[in-house]
């Protein structure tokens, strides 16, 4: 069998062993024996158990990230569009690849430097696909000039951070509410964020009292 069939094959039954013992508990021996070969061919594979997690981590976090692309770009021209497919796509993949979610999600908070930083570049990229269309909607609303000069890049990237924090947060949300569709869940964010930006951009701020 081609090396990269048999890693990818290894990586599906890890990503669903870590899902459910942990990375602590999970056994490499276990991984080994449910792939169909030997222990010491993980290791020649993927170097150690670090390694082995940190390339279901990789995989799994490129898959979420060309769903939301993909999703973002067959939506057509309009931002709104754009954001709304992305994020439906967002929601879609946790729905249906929940042990990957469990894995980048969960998982992924063990105090290993290699793996922060594998995080630290998947957050970094759906922070970048979604603050572009953010800025994309901020102009299309403004022009880039005009009423909307008081909302710029900053602001995009301050908003793609509360968007996707909050996305992050409502996948617990959906567990534990499993009547929810991902198509719903997403069509409630977007009211939050995008209607609310808009009004922003119509001149209605809120301010405390005083």
């Amino acid at each position: 069998m081609p090396r990269q069939v048999r890693e990818q094959q290894i990586i599906d039954v890890a990503v669903r062993v870590f899902a459910q013992r942990g990375y602590h508990a999970a056994s490499v021996d276990e991984i080994a024996e449910l792939a169909g070969i030997s222990k010491p061919m993980v290791y020649l594979y993927l170097d150690s158990k670090e390694g082995l997690f940190l390339a279901c981590l990789r995989r799994e976090a490129a898959r979420l990230v060309a769903a939301f692309q993909e999703a973002a770009r067959g939506a057509g021209a309009a931002p709104d569009l754009r954001l709304h497919a992305g994020l439906a796509a967002f929601f879609a993949f946790v729905a249906a690849y929940r042990d990957s979610w469990v894995v980048l999600h969960r998982q992924a908070s063990e105090p290993s430097e290699r793996i922060a930083a594998a995080v630290a570049d998947t957050r970094r990229a759906v922070m970048a696909e979604v603050a572009g269309l953010v800025k994309d909607g901020i102009d299309d609303v403004t022009g880039g000039e005009g009423r909307g000069a008081r909302l710029g890049a900053e602001d995009a990237d301050f908003v793609a951070h509360a968007l996707v924090g909050a996305a992050d947060s409502l996948t617990d949300w959906m567990e534990r509410n499993p009547g929810q569709s991902p198509e719903s869940v997403t069509v409630r964010l977007m009211n939050m964020v995008w209607v609310g930006m808009r009004g922003v951009l119509d001149g209605e701020v809120w301010l405390p009292d005083g």
